[in-house]
């Protein structure tokens, strides 16, 4: 039985994630997987997993160049199989682009051109695509993209309150986490689901809600600096405090520095945007349990507003790096709930279980350990 080995890479604003898979008719098996974290900031570090050997290590990585070429040398030293294809998760495809999509010349054009609907992520993101093609010569190449899981929005919440005009541009809500989205609905089942609402937490931050399996509304917009306040992103604002700023002297560089890498856990707490970080330090420092405080208030009130919109919840589904590693995060966002059927089983939350709600709750709260990396290879084999 012939098996096809895909590599997926997930390249975020500040992390680049990979994971080798084995792909045959019948089954699908995870090879390998590792990550290097923390890019261009302290405390920087790299691990793979293959089999049962876990190998981590410091890793100072100013860049993601350099992050590319350590996940090559973390494969060729401890990795024996080489991979006939990748894939890889892209953040935004414009107006354009949503289906999973073989990469050539063309399509690398038209993805630099929408460079400034994402520009925190799309050129990392393409320059992981170039250096794969170096190293890994005839290897063939498949794009997925986040915002697909949300191209079918509503109208009514896709569109901004703008002229027709600019919609026609393209400046519209698209949504973002797709992947994982697409991942919880896979492991979940629709029926299963019923009105869910799906909490992706980590340090980019997204809700949203599912109705029959399909996304009907979601807290980021245009691009992924919307929507919940993150781990140095503001999440939304009023768009007259960037014109006050404009009005002050900053100008359309020094906004974008400030509403992406200034603001968020990190612009509030004036210390760090590691959620951990700031849960052992909030007992002692004020500033560090405002963070917390908002960021899980911010997130209670999406909660209250995407159920507005699906008419009730069925399930409430925590994921992502805080959604799934954060217990005492869940229990802050989901107080104030109960008048939804919204309600927490401590010690299950405690003990991290995958039902986190007490027996006979109207409204079932889940964690899951979402997986784009396989997501965006199962992408890569259907895309055959």
């Amino acid at each position: 039985m012939t098996e096809e080995i895909i590599i997926a890479f997930n390249c975020g604003s500040s992390s680049l994630k990979f994971a080798l898979f084995g792909f045959s008719d019948q089954d699908e098996r995870l090879i390998a997987r590792g990550e290097i974290e923390n890019i261009g900031l302290s405390g920087g570090s790299s691990w793979l997993r293959h089999g049962a050997h876990k190998i981590e290590r410091p890793f100072s990585c100013p860049n993601h160049t350099k992050a590319i070429a350590a996940v090559f040398a973390l494969l060729k030293e401890h990795v024996s199989e080489r991979p006939s294809s990748a894939g890889h998760r892209l953040v935004h495809g414009g107006p354009d682009h949503y289906l999973p999509t073989v990469v050539d010349a063309p399509l690398l054009d038209s993805l630099r051109r929408i460079i400034p609907f994402a520009p925190l992520h799309l050129p990392f993101e393409l320059r992981c695509i170039e250096a794969v093609a170096a190293h890994f010569q005839n290897v063939r190449q498949v794009v997925s993209f986040d915002t697909a899981f949300h191209q079918h929005l509503p109208e009514v919440a896709r569109r901004f309150a703008l002229p027709k005009g600019l919609e026609v541009r393209g400046l519209h809500r698209y949504g973002f986490h797709g992947l994982s989205y697409e991942y919880i609905v896979e492991t979940l089942g629709t029926q299963k689901m019923g009105r869910a609402v799906v909490a992706h937490l980590g340090s980019g931050a997204s809700m949203v809600a599912i109705k029959n399996g399909k996304s009907i509304d979601t807290t980021m917009g245009l691009t992924p600096t919307g929507g919940l306040m993150m781990g140095t992103r503001t999440g939304d604002l009023d768009p007259g405090l960037l014109l006050f700023l404009l009005n002050d002297g900053y100008d359309a560089s020094s906004l974008e520095d400030l509403v992406n890498h200034q603001a968020g856990l990190l612009g509030v707490s004036g210390s760090s945007s590691d959620m951990k970080v700031l849960l052992t330090k909030r007992d002692s420092d004020r500033e560090a349990a405002l963070a917390v405080e908002k960021f899980c208030y911010e997130a209670r009130k999406s909660v209250g507003a995407l159920v507005a919109t699906l008419g009730g919840i069925d399930l409430l589904v925590f994921t992502g790096g805080i959604g799934q590693a954060a217990p005492a995060v869940r229990s802050q966002i989901c107080e104030g709930l109960a008048h939804l059927g919204v309600q927490i089983d401590s010690a299950r939350n405690a003990a991290g279980r995958s039902v986190i709600s007490p027996d006979g709750a109207t409204c079932t709260v889940h964690v899951v350990q979402t997986d784009e990396e396989r997501m965006i290879a199962r992408h890569v084999r259907r895309s055959r």
